[in-house]
């Protein structure tokens, strides 16, 4: 009770220094707000102090003016008077008197410009700083949000890891309490001794096994599920981690930069206007003129960024890294590419290759784009006709008022399309800092992923390592459903009611196929299926079968199946009456208020649908978890549900009220565990993040390695050959080559046995290969009058026979086949699938053979089914030459049963 409480004590430490952390960040980013709000205003007010003293300087130059007019005057009519005096001192006079004109004229430009042009100026820049400060803010509350929301979501996978590695724990001491319980239990038979009957101990003996297997059973799944809630935690953190980094020494640069766009500039051109206008009339005033030049030279926008962020340190200064927190005994730091999560990982890899490059690519235009905008805004703002250059004379700058509208309309024209450039500006700033965080988040999790399969691959190519076997599990069909009731375009309430499953089979067989190989596919439930593929699956669930369970199929297809499955409910999911209340709703705009209110009207209906609807939602979200991945945000998982979950009586206003449809499923998306009750308050199946193949349809198997194994013989085994080459497309599967004896133990499917090929055990193909006549199985066939067919009827019962002939036999086989150097043919390294050369008209023959003495003991068909499947035989062996993994489609009668090609997609 202790270790419990410790190990409570220590979990939640990890998750309170996270939450610290979370406090922080969040005190921190809104520090760095108000620092941008506080330098705006510093900037607004020493564009205000400027203009208000250009104002008053140019009231004063204007006044100073008028002054040297009057004494102009004065002394002119004065000079007129005394022309008889010397003709050099009449020349000084009549200089001066004109120098001190022009002095005049001067300092009128100079207080007409400072009180017009300066000014106006001026205010601009006041107007321009104000907007860029505003969108400048808008960025960067974007990009803190998306750094809060890659936080909260490392959060979220550090309590599903420690919720999964409890599990784990709590099943590894079952399964040791279920040792010692085994241990005692022997201690016990020993001491009876043969008083006790021999019945009793086996049946002892082999409860205590059952248990055994089921607890081990047990541990291996929630340590599969702690492996992946691991991973999952270990990807957020270096994704956060990564984000941290690309915010703090990156993103905040930017913005700081954005908010001073062209700040320092229309500081510059002012003054200088100012300092030219100087020049020409303060020729006595040169020294100090310079070094206001010199000041004004100096602006350096790089630089006063630097000090801005020097000088509040505390606020722009990179946290601290989130540090890894292992649950309680765990050691595994890094990501696991274990086997039973190595094609997992693989795939991702290669999906955040692929997602990784275009992104970069995609940043790598949004720069370009972005460097170009910049200079021509900048040019834009900088214009030679708005900025007059020093060099030009008074008359110029000093015009009467009203004298020519054309430059006013021009100056208009540029200021419009200055505009214009500034949005498409912030539209790119905003593309660039999303596309290049993206881009640091994909990074960080493709290296961990590199490294991870590196450091697998390197282990499994360790020669100490290839002679022991694996255990792996493979999936067994589920079972056929023994009740007829249609499952698409019927009332989910009628179908649960009378098949007895919580969760529909199609619901949950397409939701844990996309689980396991779905979640990181660019576009899933946006990008549509084959139509064919879609029927062939929809045809299969309602014969009452599941394709998902033991076959590889389009995961478009299987989305688009799951998608037509609520499309076609009538009613639907939401019910009818709950329309115009759950719609009204969106209005609502805080967040929790309208959670509180959907769950209001949810919690009043029937309990079925609700753990369907808790069920579906809260897979959405894991799937919008990977939307840096997948590209599916809550946002596009809305728009592809809504229109089959929520439909109204009134066909007219959908196209007008889907927005509202849209906005009310994200938001059951996102707050689905808020909207929905949990187990405790409404007991039924969860949906789970890391799924594993289910237990009762799983069964463990030796993967292939050099080791040999010895083979125990059973009542329940045939002899076959290979009828053509075949490639394993799974470490379930064998590989073998054409003419190869196989032993077949029982048939797991009805496209697949259970088998060994050269004492490998796995799964072998059943259109591969054809049951010798002379096998066991062919002996019962002809006991049963079945006619003995090398590839027949599957479902006549074994009766017994000579166990120790049987062996002997297979024995023997065995025997020949290691000594004639046959074995199961080694998987080709990943991605690189072996080929195989193939005599295509011998294997056509040999097909043509085979299955016309197939069609020969099924009873009578139509004679397009025949031809249709006669075709599809010959096409086989040609297609098999290029695909290893392409099925031969027949008709499925009497036992044997293909599925169409087009619903299995070959794997590479």
């Amino acid at each position: 009770m202790m270790t419990s409480h410790g190990k409570l004590r220590r979990e939640k430490g990890s998750l309170a220094e996270y939450e610290s952390q979370m406090k922080d960040l969040r005190a921190q980013l809104t520090d760095q707000i108000k620092i941008l709000d506080s330098q705006v205003e510093v900037k607004q007010q020493q564009l205000s102090d400027l203009s208000e003293f250009l104002r008053r300087r140019g009231d004063i130059e204007a006044e100073y003016a008028r002054a040297l007019d009057k004494l102009t005057e004065r002394f002119t009519h004065k000079t007129k008077k005394k022309e008889q005096w010397g003709q050099s001192v009449c020349q000084v006079w009549s200089v001066l008197l004109t120098q001190t004109r022009l002095e005049s004229r001067e300092h009128a430009a100079l207080g007409d410009t400072c009180c017009n042009t300066l000014t106006q100026w001026l205010a601009h820049n006041t107007e321009d700083t104000h907007r860029l400060h505003k969108r400048s803010k808008e960025v960067g509350i974007q990009m803190q949000d998306e750094l809060l929301k890659v936080t909260t979501e490392l959060q979220t996978a550090l309590k599903t890891y420690n919720q999964y590695h409890t599990d784990c724990l709590i099943a590894e001491g079952k399964l040791k309490e279920a040792e010692r319980l085994e241990e005692r239990h022997t201690g016990k038979s020993a001491e009876l001794g043969p008083g006790q009957s021999g019945g009793q101990r086996r049946s002892s003996v082999k409860k205590m096994e059952r248990l055994m297997e089921k607890r081990h059973g047990r541990v291996q799944e929630t340590q599969l599920k702690c492996t992946k809630a691991r991973n999952d935690y270990l990807l957020n953190l270096a994704a956060a981690n990564a984000a941290m980094n690309k915010y703090y020494l990156q993103d905040v640069s930017t913005l700081i930069d954005c908010c001073d766009l062209g700040f320092h500039l229309s500081m510059e051109r002012v003054i200088k206007c100012y300092l030219a206008s100087r020049c020409r009339i303060q020729k006595t005033e040169d020294a100090g003129l310079k070094q206001l030049e010199a000041a004004v030279t100096s602006l350096d926008q790089s630089g006063d960024r630097d000090a801005l962020l020097q000088q509040h340190d505390s606020a722009f200064c990179l946290p601290f890294r989130f540090n890894y927190h292992p649950h309680e005994g765990d050691q595994v730091c890094e990501v696991s590419a274990e086997s039973q999560v190595r094609y997992e990982l693989e795939t991702r890899f290669q999906q955040l290759q692929s997602r990784l490059a275009a992104v970069t690519l995609e940043t790598e235009e949004v720069s370009k784009t972005l460097k170009a905008t910049l200079t021509a805004l900048l040019d834009s703002m900088c214009d030679s006709d708005c900025n007059p250059s020093p060099d030009m004379s008074s008359s110029q700058l000093h015009e009467p008022p009203g004298g020519s509208t054309a430059p006013k309309l021009a100056l208009a024209k540029r200021r419009a399309n200055q505009q214009e450039t500034e949005t498409y500006y912030f539209t790119k700033v905003k593309e660039f800092l999303t596309s290049s965080s993206l881009t640091s988040k994909l990074q960080a999790k493709h290296d961990l992923l590199h490294d991870a399969i590196q450091k697998a691959e390197a282990v499994d190519s360790d020669p100490s390592r290839m002679q022991c076997a694996r255990s792996v599990r493979v999936r067994k069909s589920r079972p056929v459903s023994q009740f007829c009731h249609t499952l698409f375009t019927t009332d989910i309430l009628s179908y649960i009611q009378s098949s007895g499953q919580q969760i529909p089979v199609v619901v949950e067989s397409c939701i844990r196929f996309i689980n396991l190989h779905g979640l990181h596919h660019e576009g899933i439930f946006r990008v549509p299926g084959s139509q064919r593929e879609v029927n062939l699956i929809r045809d299969a669930f309602e014969r009452g079968e599941d394709p998902l369970s033991d076959s590889e199929c389009d995961l478009d297809s299987v989305a688009g199946v799951l998608k037509l499955y609520f499309r076609g409910l009538e009613p639907p999911l939401f019910p009818y009456d709950s329309y115009n209340q759950l719609l009204e709703c969106v209005q609502i705009e805080a967040v929790t208020e309208k959670a509180a209110q959907i769950k209001a009207i949810v919690s009043t209906f029937p309990r079925p649908l609700l753990i369907v609807m808790r069920y579906l939602f809260a897979f959405l979200n894991h799937v919008s978890q990977y939307s840096d991945e997948n590209m599916m945000q809550p946002y596009n998982l809305a728009v592809c549900f809504g229109p089959s979950l929520l439909r109204g009586l009134d066909s007219d206003d959908a196209v007008a009220r889907q927005p509202q449809v849209n906005d009310l499923v994200k938001t059951m998306i996102l707050q689905h565990d808020i909207i929905f009750p949990g187990q405790s308050e409404l007991p039924g199946p969860v949906y789970e993040k890391h799924m594993t193949l289910e237990q009762e349809y799983c069964e463990p198997i030796t993967e292939e390695g050099d080791g040999e194994t010895e083979h125990l013989p059973s009542e329940d085994e045939w002899e076959a050959v290979a009828m053509f080459d075949y490639v394993a497309r799974s470490p379930a599967e064998l590989s073998f080559k054409q003419g190869e004896l196989l032993i077949l133990h029982s048939k797991a499917s009805c496209d697949w046995w259970r088998g060994e090929v050269g004492g490998v055990k796995g799964l072998i193909p059943h259109k591969y290969i054809s049951v010798l006549e002379g096998s066991e199985r062919g002996k019962r066939e002809e006991g049963g009058g079945g006619g003995g067919g090398s590839t027949g009827n599957l479902t006549v019962e074994d009766p017994q026979t000579e166990n120790t002939t049987r062996s002997q036999e297979r024995r023997h086989t065995l025997d020949t086949l290691r000594q004639g150097g046959f074995r199961a043919t080694d998987r080709p390294p990943f991605g690189q699938p072996e080929r195989v050369p193939v005599d295509k008209e011998m294997i056509s023959r040999q097909m043509n053979s085979v299955f016309k003495e197939l069609l020969s003991r099924q009873p009578p068909v139509q004679s397009s089914t025949l031809a249709a499947a006669s075709a599809a035989a010959v096409a086989a062996p040609s297609s098999s030459s290029s695909s290893s993994s392409s099925s031969v489609p027949v008709a499925k009668k009497g036992g044997f049963g293909l599925r169409g090609r087009a619903l299995f997609r070959p794997v590479d």
